[in-house]
């Protein structure tokens, strides 16, 4: 992510940012970079090689810095080349994320600059964008429609530590955002995602070069050389407002997003797309002043990132938006709901035809468990801690007397439960037609299991099994009797 200092940040030292008394106008801060300040000493290139990744580059050092001129090399950008050797990855990673079929992933990235998404400085309207961003992220996208990510950049978790970083995302973390490491995996979400709310880093100008809907939540035009390609993308792109609903903007952005609209800054990109290790290597080779080795120069694939599904240990609202009788069906949608932050949408709260709670074992409002609907524990069915599944679910019921059905998640797409009645019974999602198991949350099942006894209606009636409905995605749950250990 170093090509944001590039493309075109300009950076105010403490000697630069003020009006010189004798002229009493503002001078142009230097081009991060770009300028003597970065490339000269005694007025000498530091460098024998100055690498820029596109002629654009070059124009706007021979105009900032002529001297640094000479040691200038143009060999494409390898961050960008591993990238678009990855595209057709896309479908694989959004699987390691969680990201089932009908669901968008919404990536939200910030550079580490002042007045770039997390840094909140500036004008009134920025000082708390980002408590209102993840606060309206945890209202406004039902659970089951959206997954979200946060991409930040390394000097956020360096300069600010982990523990604050992790403070300001908590709340958004315990309702299912997950904060992507700082130096791996964010190219693979970057390819995964539907659409990334940014701001002028990096990753929000590679998501427009491969054609992915971008919304600026911050864009401090004042900060960088109107010359450069960034600069561009923030003339180019839609700017997230406060004054409408997130929900509403993200969903048209990507429903009005056309794929030729940042084509110019594509281009931009590198000036030798997928020629990146050939020409650097060659450089290195050169500076050497030894032969290059007869071998092809590659890149090192983007790596498939381990599997991390949203993970919510806030409290979950469940609104039902109808029951279906012949067949079996449950429309649903999930709200999780931190304390302190907005309620879910009024809207679909009104139009639901009921409610109820689920709550996470694991949740820090340790207080909801007590009046919970539903609580559910995740863990492999043969967890000596927890285990097995249907001993669990007989003592929550019994720690938790107004629980009215319990649910242990042992694996991606099952879960045992257990109701007030007493009844035991396996919940399994039917493969998609590929073969692969389905990524809804298993605790979707047994909501819409819940939801059904709670209006009355029999269970034999879903027996063998019962549809649920969430958002635009459809699933086929099997209900059924546990087969016991070893049978």
């Amino acid at each position: 992510m170093a090509l944001d200092t590039i493309r075109g940040w300009r950076h105010r030292t403490p000697d630069t940012g003020h009006r010189t008394p004798d002229t009493g106008h503002q001078p142009q801060a230097p081009v991060f970079g770009l300028s003597p300040q970065w490339l000269l000493e005694d007025g000498r290139p530091l460098a024998t090689a100055t690498v820029l990744s596109h002629p654009e580059q070059l124009a706007r050092l021979r105009s900032a810095c002529p001297e640094a001129v000479p040691t200038a090399v143009l060999a494409g950008d390898p961050c960008y080349d591993r990238i678009l050797a990855a595209l057709p990855e896309r479908a694989r990673f959004r699987r390691a994320l969680g990201v089932g079929p009908g669901q968008r992933l919404i990536l939200v990235s910030s550079t580490w600059a002042r007045r770039s998404l997390f840094g909140g400085a500036g004008d009134t309207e920025a000082a708390d964008l980002l408590p209102w961003l993840l606060s309206r992220l945890t209202a406004e996208l039902p659970a089951d429609e959206y997954r979200t990510v946060a991409v930040l950049h390394p000097n956020i978790w360096h300069g600010h530590g982990p523990g604050q970083v992790r403070a300001w995302l908590g709340n958004a973390e315990q309702a299912g955002l997950d904060a992507i490491p700082p130096l791996d995996g964010w190219r693979q979400a970057l390819i995964a995602a539907d659409c990334v709310l940014g701001d002028h880093s990096s990753v929000s100008y590679y998501a427009a070069s491969i054609g992915t809907p971008v919304l600026l939540g911050a864009f401090p035009e004042e900060d960088l050389d109107p010359l450069s390609p960034v600069a561009a993308l923030g003339r180019t792109a839609p700017r997230l407002s406060r004054r409408r609903g997130l929900r509403a903007q993200l969903d048209q952005v990507i429903a009005t997003h056309d794929a030729t609209r940042y084509k110019e800054l594509a281009e931009q990109t590198s000036s030798a797309p997928e020629e990146s290790a050939v020409l650097l290597r060659r450089l290195f080779y050169d500076l050497m002043g030894m032969p290059e080795p007869g071998h092809p120069a590659l890149l090192d694939p983007l790596p498939l990132p381990p599997c991390r599904p949203a993970r919510r240990t806030a409290p979950v609202r469940v609104l039902v938006g109808g029951i279906g009788a012949d067949p079996p069906e449950v429309t649903l949608s999930r709200y999780a709901t931190v304390g302190g932050e907005p309620d879910p949408s009024e809207e679909a709260a009104v139009t639901a035809e009921s409610a109820h709670t689920l709550v996470d074992e694991e949740t820090r409002d340790r207080g909801r468990l007590r009046i919970a609907d539903i609580v559910v524990r995740r863990a492999p069915a043969d967890d000596p801690r927890l285990g097995p599944p249907a001993a669990w679910t007989a003592e929550a019921l019994g720690r938790y007397p107004y629980c009215g059905l319990a649910a242990y998640v042992d694996g991606p797409d099952r879960c045992l439960v257990r109701t007030r009645e007493g009844d035991l019974l396996r919940l399994s999602a039917a493969a998609g037609p590929d073969g692969r198991p389905d990524l809804c949350d298993p605790a979707v099942y047994a909501s819409a299991l819940y939801a059904w006894l709670a209006s009355g209606r029999d269970l034999a009636r879903v027996m063998p099994a019962i549809t649920v409905r969430t958002g635009s995605a459809t699933h086929l749950v099997t209900v059924g009797t546990p087969v016991p250990a070893g049978s």
